[in-house]
């Protein structure tokens, strides 16, 4: 039985690697599957089994936490303002040292461990990420003005998993830029078929806390009334802005997973039925 139900799940996935097979997927990584290890493992080893299944997988990383934990090293205080991280100049060296030293190498590390190959960017190599400051009042956190890809694309070409964290150079300073709105840029300037973004939530529901209200699947024009209603609210608004604006630039489908779910990138990509929430043109 148990092997029957295993060529029946390779049976179900074998369309989709084959739709998939040469097309780019952009995966914003965050949350607690980061922090984690038995998930950080599982999402970094689903990312490198479609990347030898011939999918351009491309990953755009935060650090929330491993940020705070150096901070608070340091003995330096985090300060949020409308949910954003005030960064000044010696956070900002924090925040710059643990993206695009510490967390991309180590996933980057880990990628090989799992017979995968990765190399860890950051936005200011190559210009891949520009930026202007947002607003005084958040410090040195970014708007970005313009995504260059071609550094990415030589790494994918050559069979690499580009693994980006959000950290952008402009007007000779450095930017700490929102990794999901990085994601979704960088998934349009792509052409990517999809953005997946990872969340700690199960996905987009009719009712907050109740998984069985899952909605499976949205169209962007029904957005602005599911945020008016209520049912997509604070920090969920800013993803689905991001997958909408994502989609309305080209990119395919989006995607809301719970990183907490093991695999379910797998799952939501290479099954009938999915895991999240799909965001449809």
């Amino acid at each position: 039985m148990m092997q029957r139900q295993r060529a029946a799940i390779l049976s179900e996935a074998l369309p989709y690697i084959r739709a998939y097979s040469k097309k780019t997927v952009v995966v914003k990584y965050g949350g607690a599957a980061m922090t984690n290890p038995e998930l950080r493992r599982a999402v970094m080893s689903d990312i490198v089994l479609l990347s030898l299944a011939s999918i351009r997988m491309v990953v755009v990383h935060g650090g929330g936490p491993e940020i705070n934990d150096m901070l608070e090293k340091i003995g330096k205080r985090t300060e949020f303002i409308n949910g954003l991280r005030y960064t000044d100049a010696e956070t900002m060296d924090i925040v710059q040292m643990v993206l695009a030293g510490k967390v991309g190498k180590d996933l980057a590390a880990l990628a090989g461990e799992l017979g995968g190959r990765a190399v860890s960017f950051c936005g200011m190599d190559g210009n891949m990420l520009l930026a202007k400051q947002l607003s005084p009042e958040y410090g040195q956190v970014g708007e970005l003005i313009s995504v260059d890809p071609n550094l990415i694309n030589v790494a994918l070409d050559n069979g690499y998993i580009p693994i980006i964290s959000t950290v952008a150079s402009g007007g000779g300073r450095v930017f700490n830029i929102n990794a999901d709105t990085a994601a979704g840029a960088l998934a349009s300037r792509l052409e990517a078929e999809r953005l997946i973004l990872l969340t700690d939530v199960r996905g987009i529901l009719a009712k907050a806390g109740d998984d069985n209200t899952l909605l499976t699947e949205i169209n962007i024009s029904e957005v602005p009334q599911l945020i008016k209603s209520g049912v997509i609210t604070g920090g969920m608004i800013p993803k689905l802005e991001c997958c909408v604006e994502a989609i309305r630039r080209g990119v395919r489908r989006a995607h809301v997973l719970d990183g907490r779910l093991p695999h379910s990138i797998l799952m939501e990509m290479l099954t009938d039925g999915g895991v999240g929430t799909m965001i449809t043109p």
